[in-house]
């Protein structure tokens, strides 16, 4: 079976054949969902534990293992987004606990975000129904088409600093403290129990640490951890060869294997990420557990043979800016530079 590259005109696997290559690792394991919430989120525990003796001889010490918390955040998201999935653990009960859990570290409401995400899974790579839980991409007509008022405020956006700092401390800070207006009921009330309890463990910690080093150790913990977890986002979705179609023209298959890169990490960042980089495998089939990704790309040539996006290649992805719907790519602003933009400032 080829190599599936819309791009290069081959032909993809059908729903049939994927669904069959890749239903073996749909099967949640007890054991090794029960083993990464033992070294996630017991790592994570004894890391606060570790902050609280360090204080009293070093506040560099202390913020060193902040910093290394943070980066477990971004693992213990990975298995918070598993169980939004039902894909950690076969029991539904198991999923929701773990994932409140998981969620209340992570400063997200589990059943809100759930839905949001189930979103993104059904229209990723779909030019038309972009908007929710994606990162902010327009076209280029629609950036030349804009006022300057808009496109100063996309460049803002855009821009590394906003995008991957300032951005996901407002979007995990702020944001998800409040429902979006489509949220039914189950998951706009899982934002206010998520707000009562994040509240309750800071309080806690607070009695515990002092104010002071809370906001030292949580913010530095949540600084790395969401912009670490927006990165990955982004690089799952902006880079070279990335599939975008319209709504007529669009294909799931397509969108999961061409439209989420293999972002082939270090071992041990990817022990951080939980396996995310195995991300066409997991827009694919959003059944397969974190810990199963790897296992579910090796077994097969039409996951092998994807060419993986590099730890050093990805930042190659924070030039692209705007989607060219005639050359069907990813560009920069510089790219665009002599085509006329609308003038008017409102």
């Amino acid at each position: 079976m080829p190599v599936p590259s819309a791009s290069a005109g081959q032909a993809l696997p059908t729903i049939k054949e994927w669904k069959k290559i890749v239903a073996p690792h749909t099967k949640p394991s007890a054991a090794r969902a029960t083993w990464q919430v033992v070294n996630s989120l017991g790592s994570y525990l004894a890391l606060w534990v570790a902050m609280y003796f360090t204080l009293p001889v070093s506040y560099w010490l202390t913020f060193a293992i902040a910093v290394l918390a943070g980066a477990l955040l971004v693992r213990i998201f990975i298995i918070f987004h598993d169980c939004g999935h039902g894909s950690f653990y076969k029991s539904r009960k198991l999923n929701h606990t773990i994932g409140f859990i998981s969620g209340l570290l992570t400063f997200t409401p589990y059943f809100h975000w759930r839905w949001e995400h189930s979103i993104h899974h059904s229209a990723s790579g779909d030019l038309d129904r972009r908007g929710t839980g994606d990162v902010w991409t327009m076209t280029v007509q629609e950036y030349t088409s804009s006022t300057r008022r808009q496109r100063l405020g996309y460049r803002l956006f855009r821009n590394p600093f906003i995008l991957f700092l300032l951005g996901p401390l407002y979007l995990f800070i702020i944001r998800e403290r409040l429902p979006s207006s489509g949220a039914g009921k189950r998951s706009r009330n899982s934002v206010w129990w998520m707000n009562l309890a994040i509240l309750s463990l800071a309080a806690l910690l607070v009695s515990i640490f002092g104010w002071l080093p809370y906001l030292l150790i949580q913010g530095t913990a949540i600084t790395v951890a969401t912009s670490g977890g927006v990165w990955l986002f982004y690089v799952q979705h902006q880079y070279e060869g990335v599939y975008w179609e319209r709504e007529e023209h669009w294909n799931y298959t397509a969108a999961a294997l061409e439209g989420s890169s293999f972002y082939k990490l270090p071992k041990v960042l990817q022990w951080f990420s939980g396996n995310i980089g195995f991300h066409h495998i997991h827009h694919l089939s959003s059944r397969i557990p974190n810990y199963n990704l790897e296992r579910c790309h090796k077994s097969h040539e039409i996951f092998t043979g994807i060419e993986p996006v590099t730890f050093w290649k990805g930042f190659k992805s924070l030039g692209y800016r705007l989607w060219d719907e005639k050359e069907g790519k990813l560009v920069g602003f510089r790219a665009i530079r002599h085509l006329p933009r609308k003038e008017n400032a409102v």
